[in-house]
């Protein structure tokens, strides 16, 4: 089922803490990512992240994180089995199509389940 609860976002300063000292890094068209394997048998989990430096709007800022999580909620089954917490970070000037966002977070999502950072 495609659905997107508050168990798959990470919510922890731990949690961000444990992603950013000990996750593997890499860059795909607009987006920064930062993923790493958890041992707990929850889902897999994301925090997205769109800077203020980039959109000073914070209508802009929203609609892209709206659309990087909903790209995510149709793309998680490509993670089934591995218990991974992903950081998604926006990293362009300019504005995406929701078609260019989907298609980066698809490929994101491909390199991990694949087991490769870059």
């Amino acid at each position: 089922m495609e659905t997107f609860s508050k168990a798959e976002r990470i919510c922890s300063k731990k949690s961000v803490e444990a992603l950013l000292s000990g996750g593997r890094y890499g860059n795909v068209s607009n987006f920064r990512y930062c993923f790493v394997h958890r041992e707990d048998d929850g889902p897999s989990r994301i925090l997205v992240s769109v800077p203020k430096k980039f959109f000073k709007r914070a209508v802009k800022r929203n609609l892209l994180k709206r659309r990087i999580r909903e790209s995510y909620r149709k793309l998680k089954s490509g993670l089934d089995g591995l218990h991974v917490d992903i950081m998604f970070v926006y990293n362009s000037k300019e504005p995406a199509t929701y078609q260019e966002i989907y298609d980066s977070v698809a490929q994101i999502i491909s390199r991990i389940a694949g087991g490769q950072a870059k």
